[in-house]
């Protein structure tokens, strides 16, 4: 079992999505700021191509088919303040969701939020592993099921969540965004990782028997 899983824990930096996010335009994100800045388009297009679908997997998560829609509010809001961004590559990131998270915030007052349902548990369960369910559930983020699945914990548990993983952003960063302490942060954590794989096991344990009514039935 991967170190500390149990106790709450997890090396968020070193999974596949925390090594990827943590490389997103690498040492070059200086020059891409400052020619995105000076509103130059390819400038400004590898930025939108470096983070937009993690920006619209972390918004579907809370808001479903709006998602693509808030993720382009987010970017009119980016593109109006980008001159006013001053920071290295993690210090924007985390700037960009709080962007998203605020556009999210916004819409969830004027509509109410429908659940959003895992259309095929079984689908999300081919990404697990009997030893490892939560590190492995976060690891299946590409996958829309386990986003769909992680929007189904509560809004402080989800956010930290996504923004841990899909934002590639430490506990600090995550705090200050969401205007807790950090050992709050952690507790969020510890709790929506124990609730998604509560979860998980009850999906892929409806799915089973599901499957074995229908089998009954045709035969």
């Amino acid at each position: 079992m991967s170190r500390g899983l149990c106790r709450g824990g997890y090396d968020f930096g070193h999974s596949p999505i925390g090594r990827s996010v943590a490389s997103v335009v690498t040492d070059q994100f200086p020059a891409i700021l400052r020619a995105a800045q000076a509103g130059e388009e390819p400038a400004i297009a590898q930025l939108w191509r470096a983070l937009n679908h993690r920006v619209v997997r972390f918004l579907s998560a809370r808001a479903g088919d709006a998602a693509e829609d808030l993720a382009s509010e987010t970017w009119l809001t980016v593109a109006r303040y980008l001159h006013t961004f001053a920071g290295n590559e993690i210090e924007f990131r985390a700037w960009i969701f709080t962007i998203a998270r605020s556009r999210l915030i916004d819409s969830q007052r004027r509509y109410r939020r429908r659940p959003i349902e895992v259309d095929n548990p079984r689908a999300l369960e081919a990404h697990l592993s009997c030893s490892d369910t939560a590190q492995d559930a976060l690891d299946a983020l590409e996958a829309d099921a386990a986003v769909a699945m992680v929007g189904s914990l509560s809004r402080d548990q989800a956010d930290v969540i996504l923004l841990r993983v899909l934002a590639g952003l430490d506990v600090a960063r995550v705090a200050d965004i969401m205007g807790k302490e950090p050992g709050a942060v952690r507790t969020l954590q510890h709790r929506g990782l124990r609730r998604l794989r509560e979860m998980l096991a009850a999906s892929v344990q409806e799915s089973g028997a599901q499957e074995q009514d229908e089998q009954g039935v045709t035969r």
